[in-house]
């Protein structure tokens, strides 16, 4: 026995011993993500560079990348995912050539009818609105909504009533009046049924999410919906699950395109199920979705969407889709495939 002990501290001084000589340990480099992720969209659609303006693709161009400015700046600050994307989606709501605020597309009665949500990731709190006639800024209202409300969604005249009982700003409803978009509701009009409608007609949308410096997430998108939408039709853009989703332990996301296949296959909230439940990749789980999933239901759009580590995603399945990412390392906007 006493033979054992004394092998047994043998031992112990030997490793000492050694541990001593062989002095600190070497750190060890660990590889971390860029300190913060910023992603906007206006929408994706048949962006053909034939029927677009002249000089509409330098328009988009200028305004996503004046909005990654905002995001950006915040995010660089160190501001909250939830300030860079509500302050992002309003600065593209106010601009015109965007479906959604101020660029809203027109209802068959030739009104304008917005829809607009937002998600926390830490609490996966929210808010919406949908099929809003006098809110000047729509995301605005949906972020008071989920933070001074118990509710989620407000519809119509009542989530009209709660935004300016808030303060916001209610303007008449012509302030959404454009005559690019009136006219394009007078062209689809005048096509006899609406299963001539293009992809076009049903795209069009602005959205952001990112992830800041302490690693929190956040979504929003913003709409004016469909040209020529009867019957206070709302597609995906103020449901959550559908076109915004933001979760800490999963991903933010934000989706453009035809609503009411997003709604169906619930892409935002798949999106996160996938990589959360799957543990898929991020752009693995969101190019399935967009580029099998959906089409293969005969839907059309696209997304962008961040995870926590800072891994990001921007995939679409039509011709185009308005796009940008800036992040502390790398910046990049977008219109077409590259």
């Amino acid at each position: 026995m006493r033979y054992f002990n004394n092998l047994v501290l043998g031992l112990f001084l030997s490793v000492l011993l050694l541990s001593s000589c062989a002095g600190e340990p070497e750190p060890v480099e660990v590889e971390t993500g860029p300190e913060f992720v910023f992603l906007v969209h206006g929408g994706a659609g048949v962006f053909n560079p034939d029927n677009l303006p002249d000089g509409r693709e330098e328009e988009y161009l200028d305004a996503v990348n004046k909005a990654l400015d905002i995001g950006r700046d915040i995010l660089a600050g160190g501001g909250t995912a939830l300030d860079a994307v509500e302050k992002a989606i309003v600065f593209l709501e106010d601009n015109p050539i965007f479906n959604a605020g101020k660029g809203a597309v027109f209802t068959a009665d030739g009104t304008n009818e917005l829809d607009a949500s937002i998600m926390d990731g830490i609490s996966l709190n929210a808010g919406a609105v949908g099929g809003v006639k006098t809110v000047k800024n729509p995301i605005t209202a949906a972020r008071k909504v989920m933070e001074v409300s118990p509710h989620v969604l407000l519809v119509g005249s009542g989530a009209e009533q709660f935004s300016a009982s808030q303060g916001y700003e209610i303007v008449d409803p012509g302030y959404f009046y454009t005559a690019e978009r009136f006219d394009v509701l007078q062209r689809v009009q005048q096509r006899e049924a609406g299963e001539q409608r293009t992809i076009q007609d049903k795209t069009g949308t602005v959205g952001a999410v990112a992830r800041d410096k302490h690693g929190n997430l956040a979504a929003g998108t913003s709409t004016g919906g469909m040209t020529n939408k009867r019957f206070g039709r709302i597609g995906d853009s103020p449901i959550i699950g559908a076109g915004t989703y933001a979760d800490n332990s999963g991903v933010a996301v934000s989706c453009t395109g035809h609503g009411e296949y997003f709604i169906r296959h619930a892409i935002a909230y798949d999106l996160n199920a996938l990589y959360k439940y799957r543990e898929i990749s991020l752009d693995s789980a969101a190019s399935f979705l967009i580029h099998k999933k959906l089409p293969n239901a005969g839907g059309t759009g696209g997304l962008i969407a961040v995870d926590t580590s800072g891994n990001y995603s921007m995939p679409f399945n039509t011709n185009g889709m308005i796009r940008g990412v800036v992040t502390s390392e790398h910046r990049e906007s977008a219109v077409y495939r590259e």
